[in-house]
C-alpha cells in the first residue's frame, strides 16, 4: 500500500522500524551461531574429557560455555526487548490514524471490515511482542543446522530434512485449516461487542419495555457462536501443537538410535550422538514454535489486512494552507448526500445561499433527509455530488480540526461524554478557558442550570451524560455547539426535550448567535421554531422542493394543503 502524504499506512509504519528489524536479524544470526556452544561442549566432554579424565579441561570448557551462555542470554533479552519496542513504535505510528478511523464514519460492507481499528492495532502489537517473530527470524537458520548435521554424517542430515518437511507440512496445514475459523471468530467477536455496546447505550429502553431477557439472549447467542468458533480454532491449534511436539521428541530419539548404530559401526563418536540430538532440537525448534504461534500469526495478519483497508478508506487531509476562519457566507450547490455505508443518495438537489447573521429552517416529513442534510453541512457525512462552501471554499479545503472550531452542531440525539460539564462544553480542548466555557453557557442560557448542579461546572456527567436529564443534556449540548462563537451552527430538532422555559432560552440563544454573525440552520418539526429563522428549505422524499424567505415559503405552502401536511 502506498503511503499518502499526511496519511500513515502499515507500510510506512514498517519502514519506520526497518532498522530495528535489521537489528533483530543481526542478533538472530549471532544467537544461532552461539547456540553451537551446547553441541560443541557435549562433544568435547564425551570425546575429550571422559577419555582423558582431565578435570582442568572440563573446568576450562565449563567456564567458556558459561561465558557464551551469559552472552546468549543477553542477546535473547535484547531481541525480546527490541521486538517490544518495534510494537510500541508501530503503535505510535498508527494509533492516531486508528483512533481517527474509529471516530470517522467509513464505508461498511467490505470483506473483513472491522468496527474497531484499535483492537486490530492491539492484536498486531501483541504479536510483535510474542515469540512468533523470534521463530520467524530463526527459520532461515534451519538449513545451517541441517548442514552441520550432514557434516557429522549424511544420514543425520537426511533424517532431519525429512523431519523438517513433515513439520513444515503440519504448519501449512494449520495455515489452511485455521484461516477461515480465525476470520469467522474475529467477525463474531466484533458482532458480540456491537450488541453489548448497543445494549449499554439503550439500557433504559431495554429495561422499561421488558427487553432484558430477549436482548440478553441475543448477546448470549452471539457469545456462544464466538466461543464455539474459538474452541474450534483452539482444538485445531492444540492438535497441531501436540503432533509437532511429539514428532520432534520422537525424531530426537530416532537421531540417538541412528547415532548409536553409527557408533556401533565405528562411523562416528559417542560425542557426535549427543551433539546431533541437540542440533536436531535446535533445527526443528523454530518450526515447532512457528506452528504453536500460527494462530496468533493468522490473527495478526487478518488484523493488519483489516487495518490497512480501514486506513485506505480514510480521506487524506488535502488542505495544506491554513485558511482564515469563515465569516461571510454558506453556499450549497446541487448537493446530494449518501450515507457512509451506502451508495444511493438520501437527499439530493439541494441548493441554497445564506449570509452572516441569517438563519434557515429545514422542514419536511420524517425520514425525508433533513438530518442527513445537517450531517453533510457540518462535514460528518461525505458529499456524493455538488458542493458545500463556506466563504467560497469547499469544506475539504480546511483541515478538520480547523474547520471544527468554526462549526457548532447539536445532533438530534444528544450524547455527552464521560467527563465534567466544563470539559463537554469546551469540547475537551486543552486550550479551552473558563471564560470561553462560561460565555458559551451564558449564550445558551444554561449557566444558572449548571450552577445548580452538585459541583457546578465540575459535575461529572457520566458515560453518555447519564447523570443528567434529557433536557439538561440538550441544553449543555447547545452550549457545546455555541462554544467559541462558531460561524455555522446546525441544530437538529433542538427543542425536542425542552419545556417552555428551555424553548425560550433556545430562541434567545439562536438570536444571540445571529447577532454575533453566525449562520444558523434549524432542523425543525415544531412550527414554533420557525419564528427564529428568516429562510426555509423544504425537503420532500429526499429532494429539496423549495428554498426562499420564510414568509413567502409558508404562504406558498398554505396554497398547497397536501404539501403543507407532508411538510408538517
Amino acid at each position: 500500500m502506498a503511503t499518502t502524504k499526511g496519511k500513515p499506512s502499515i507500510r510506512s509504519a514498517l519502514s519506520a522500524t526497518k532498522e530495528a528489524f535489521t537489528g533483530i536479524a543481526i542478533l538472530s544470526a549471532v544467537s544461532n551461531v552461539l547456540m553451537l556452544v551446547s553441541p560443541i561442549f557435549m562433544m568435547q566432554v564425551y570425546d575429550r574429557v571422559l577419555t582423558s579424565h582431565s578435570i582442568p579441561t572440563l573446568a576450562a570448557l565449563s567456564m567458556l560455555a558459561a561465558g557464551i551462555y551469559a552472552a546468549l542470554g543477553i542477546i535473547e533479552i535484547l531481541r525480546s526487548k527490541i521486538l517490544l519496542q518495534i510494537g510500541r513504535r508501530f503503535d505510535e505510528t498508527l494509533s492516531q490514524p486508528a483512533i481517527m478511523a474509529t471516530l470517522t464514519a467509513l464505508p461498511a460492507g467490505r470483506e473483513g471490515g472491522s468496527p474497531a481499528p484499535l483492537r486490530d492495532l492491539d492484536q498486531i502489537r501483541q504479536f510483535m511482542g510474542s515469540p512468533g517473530p523470534i521463530a520467524i527470524a530463526d527459520l532461515p537458520w534451519i538449513p545451517f543446522f541441517i548442514g552441520l548435521l550432514y557434516l557429522f554424517h549424511p544420514l543425520f542430515g537426511l533424517a532431519v530434512i525429512g523431519g523438517a518437511v513433515i513439520l513444515l507440512s503440519l504448519t501449512f496445514c494449520s495455515e489452511i485449516l485455521l484461516r477461515a475459523p480465525s476470520k469467522r471468530a474475529a467477525q463474531m467477536l466484533a458482532n458480540r461487542w456491537e450488541l453489548a455496546d448497543a445494549s449499554r447505550r439503550n439500557t433504559d429502553t431495554i429495561k422499561a419495555m421488558g427487553m432484558q431477557g430477549a436482548y440478553a439472549k441475543r448477546i448470549q447467542d452471539a457469545h456462544d457462536l464466538y466461543t464455539q468458533e474459538g474452541l474450534r480454532s483452539g482444538n485445531l491449534t492444540a492438535t497441531f501443537n501436540g503432533i509437532a511436539k511429539i514428532f520432534r521428541l520422537a525424531l530426537q530419539s530416532g537421531i540417538l538410535a541412528l547415532g548409536a548404530l553409527l557408533v556401533i559401526d565405528q562411523l562416528t563418536s559417542a560425542g557426535v550422538i549427543i551433539a546431533a540430538s541437540v542440533l536436531t532440537a535446535k533445527a526443528l525448534a523454530p518450526i515447532e514454535m512457528a506452528t504453536g504461534q500460527w494462530r496468533n500469526f493468522i490473527a495478526a495478519r487478518q488484523s493488519a489486512k483489516r487495518l490497512r483497508e480501514t486506513l485506505d478508506l480514510m480521506p487524506p487531509e488535502t488542505a495544506e494552507m491554513q485558511l482564515s476562519a469563515p465569516c461571510r457566507s454558506l453556499s450549497i450547490a446541487g448537493l446530494a448526500v449518501s450515507p457512509p455505508n451506502g451508495d444511493a443518495p438520501i437527499v439530493q438537489n439541494v441548493s441554497a445561499s445564506l449570509f452572516a447573521g441569517q438563519a434557515v429552517g429545514v422542514i419536511g416529513p420524517s425520514g425525508s433527509g433533513k438530518s442527513t442534510l445537517g450531517r453533510a453541512l457540518v462535514g460528518a457525512w461525505p458529499v456524493a455530488k455538488g458542493t458545500i462552501r463556506l466563504d467560497g471554499a469547499e469544506l475539504t479545503q480546511w483541515k478538520s480540526d480547523e474547520l471544527g472550531a468554526s462549526i457548532g452542531y447539536l445532533p438530534q440525539t444528544v450524547e455527552l461524554f464521560a467527563g465534567s460539564v466544563a470539559e463537554n462544553i469546551g469540547r475537551f480542548s486543552i486550550s479551552a478557558t473558563s471564560e470561553k466555557i462560561v460565555e458559551a453557557a451564558r449564550l445558551a442560557n444554561v449557566h444558572d442550570l449548571i450552577l445548580s448542579l452538585p459541583n457546578g461546572y465540575d459535575t461529572q456527567v457520566g458515560a453518555g451524560g447519564g447523570t443528567l436529564s434529557g433536557g439538561q443534556r440538550q441544553r449543555i449540548g447547545l452550549a457545546r455547539a455555541l462554544y467559541g462563537n462558531p460561524f455555522l451552527v446546525v441544530l437538529d430538532e433542538p427543542n425536542s426535550n425542552l419545556d417552555a422555559d428551555g424553548e425560550e432560552a433556545l430562541t434567545s440563544a439562536i438570536n444571540s448567535a445571529r447577532q454575533k454573525g453566525a449562520i444558523v440552520v434549524v432542523i425543525a418539526h415544531r412550527a414554533n421554531m420557525l419564528k427564529v429563522v428568516d429562510h426555509l428549505i423544504v425537503i420532500n422524499n429526499g429532494a429539496m422542493t423549495a428554498f426562499g424567505p420564510r414568509d413567502a415559503i409558508l404562504s406558498a405552502l398554505k396554497t398547497k394543503p397536501d404539501e403543507a401536511r407532508r411538510t408538517g
